[in-house]
């Protein structure tokens, strides 16, 4: 290897990057080259670190209380920690001929009086982690995702008096060049639009010298000046609207505009949502389908965090749902049951769509075989959209996903006592439902049946938690990572991390009676409880960001569903692959979290 290659080397390794070129010039000249055979103890509690390693050649496996900590391969670097703390609880040993780069232990320390390492070396994880995101995403990080709605043209709001004449108001809307009027009054705000106008005064029998709060709508909708950008677009696509009004100290000082928003962030996930709400057929939708696709790639390369990809496809999704159910549904019968999504839909977490998970409660006393034809028709239409089949069966088209409240109720007695590995993976899903259409107050009904009937039940939840030791982190001997020979050496995202994040923070969440769906807001409540500390809780969604932000990228260059789990560590840049093990260590930490508060160890 070239001395140019060498340099290239270092400075891959973040933050060594960040140092002067004549602090790197230095470095070079003092830095050896080290071998150590197999079996070599490098470092332990009772022996020193002499140097900082960076491996060229071989591997290196670190034990805490002689379990895997961490294993480092080509191109990874170890231990800061032992070097300026003076002493380690791990054992580092050399598992596969070591070839290293070795910056002495004086020298590594001289570069400590540098702030930008000081300050990496000395982060906690989180800091660590975040800092090695923002570096990764660099080059491609939008600045909307920090934007404010501060940050952003607000038109003048014209507000009006209730008492105000219609004629009155239409004059100061003039004046101030508004596109809507906010009407106060004793109880509030309340706002007039165009349809309000025209729908009330030019169609209607309205005239001018009425009050203007006579024709005003209460769904004032509103969003804080302080709040991002991002959730303005989110409360617009949701709302199908074209405007926020914007508080500040619960006053109003603007109007946020639709297309002020879309010049900013050009994404037009918002002419999507229009998009959808006006398709007045099938064929309509079906043509805005290759838009999704197009717009997670714009967002990812943008540099969206997948949570906020994710909430927004979610929504999108969800009026994709309502409109179907519109169309298959009669309106004498859309009051008389609940559509509901579950699984990663239910949890606001799908990007590109995996397998259908849907169902449908029908009320008590109307006859069920009224809903065959259209859920059949219903499905038949989401495949036709892109949601492939479920392989379970877990579809409205299915009549055991196609029953009124209290057969539901009685499934949920069943699932909760019989234990059965069915069951609790029926449970699991049930779990993340989500209403999208039609009465929604009987999915509110099943889920606080379903808490209740977990009351003193720590024995049940017990054996729902057990799933999450199902499968093996994959963190090992192998280049840092266990990989597959029967999926090209590559390791399941989804089994290997993702899964037992989201089971165990469900199933903690039953335990509590917390009904968010989504895993970070149920972390965030975890935390808000105090059944886990702040660092903890960001530790995890700092962890479940990183491995859904691969997995998103996987599944955009996968050919199959099937492969859309499956990643090779080996094609990550270094400084993702420093994130997913960082991840698979946060992963095992909440495993064993689980096993304590569960005593998974005396569940059969």
């Amino acid at each position: 290897m070239s001395i140019q290659d060498q340099r290239k080397l270092i400075e891959s390794i973040h933050p060594f990057e960040l140092l002067s070129s004549t602090t790197m010039d230095n470095l070079m000249s003092k830095i050896d080259i080290a071998y150590y055979p197999n079996s070599t103890l490098l470092i332990s509690p009772t022996i020193s670190s002499i140097a900082f390693y960076i491996i060229i050649k071989g591997s290196v496996t670190e034990y805490i209380d002689d379990e895997i900590h961490n294993v480092y391969g080509a191109g990874d670097s170890f231990d800061a920690d032992a070097i300026i703390y003076g002493k380690t609880k791990a054992k580092f040993i050399v598992d596969e001929d070591l070839i290293c780069y070795e910056i002495k232990k004086d020298d590594f320390l001289d570069l400590m009086q540098d702030k930008k390492v000081q300050g990496y070396f000395l982060q906690d994880f989180i800091t660590r982690h975040q800092q090695l995101k923002e570096y990764d995403q660099q080059s491609d990080l939008s600045p909307f995702l920090i934007s404010k709605v501060s940050d952003i043209f607000l038109h003048t709001a014209c507000v009006v008096n209730a008492d105000d004449s219609i004629y009155e108001a239409l004059k100061q809307q003039q004046k101030l060049r508004a596109k809507v009027i906010i009407v106060k009054d004793s109880d509030g705000y309340s706002i007039v639009t165009d349809t309000n106008l025209r729908e009330r005064v030019l169609l209607g029998d309205n005239d001018t010298s009425k009050k203007i709060s006579t024709i005003a709508s209460k769904n004032l909708i509103t969003i804080d000046i302080n709040d991002f950008l991002f959730n303005a677009l989110l409360l617009m696509t949701h709302n199908a609207i074209k405007r926020v009004v914007v508080l500040e100290n619960e006053k109003i000082v603007g109007v946020l505009e639709q297309l002020d928003l879309l010049s900013y962030f050009a994404s037009h996930s918002h002419l999507v949502a229009v998009q959808i709400d006006k398709a007045s057929n099938f064929d309509d939708l079906k043509a805005i389908e290759k838009d999704f696709r197009n717009l997670i790639v714009t967002l990812r390369a943008k540099g969206v965090k997948v949570r906020y990809i994710t909430k927004l496809i979610a929504t999108l999704n969800y009026k994709v749902y309502k409109k179907v159910f519109e169309m298959c549904v009669c309106e004498e019968l859309r009051d008389k049951c609940a559509l509901i999504v579950m699984g990663s839909e239910g949890r606001e977490e799908q990007t590109l769509r995996s397998d259908q998970d849907n169902a449908l409660i029908i009320k008590n006393g109307v006859d069920v075989e009224l809903f065959v034809k259209p859920m059949m028709q219903l499905n038949s239409y989401l495949l036709e959209l892109g949601f492939p089949k479920c392989n379970g069966g877990v579809m409205v088209s299915n009549e055991f996903w196609r029953r009124n409240s209290s057969s539901y109720k009685e499934l949920i007695e069943k699932w909760t006592y019989d234990m059965s590995d069915e069951s609790v993976q029926n449970l699991s899903i049930f779990l993340d439902a989500k209403c999208v259409a039609g009465d929604c107050t009987l999915l509110d009904e099943l889920t606080t049946y379903l808490h209740s009937s977990f009351h003193s039940r720590d024995d049940v939840l017990a054996h729902i938690a057990k799933a999450v030791l199902n499968f093996e982190t994959p963190l090992s001997l192998f280049s840092g990572f266990v990989l597959e020979k029967e999926y090209n050496n590559r390791l399941d995202l989804k089994k290997g991390g993702i899964f037992a994040l989201v089971h165990g923070v469900r199933t903690l969440s039953i335990q509590y009676e917390i009904k968010a769906t989504n895993t970070i807001e149920r972390i965030k409540e975890l935390n808000n409880l105090g059944v886990i500390d702040k660092t903890f809780a960001t530790e995890l969604i700092e962890s479940f960001d990183t491995l859904s932000s691969i997995r998103l990228k996987a599944m955009l260059e996968a050919k199959t569903i099937d492969e859309a789990n499956y990643i090779n560590p080996r094609n990550l840049e270094k400084n993702q692959r420093d994130l997913l093990k960082d991840s698979f260590k946060i992963i095992n930490k909440f495993k064993k979290f689980m096993s304590f508060h569960f005593h998974l160890n005396m569940v059969v």
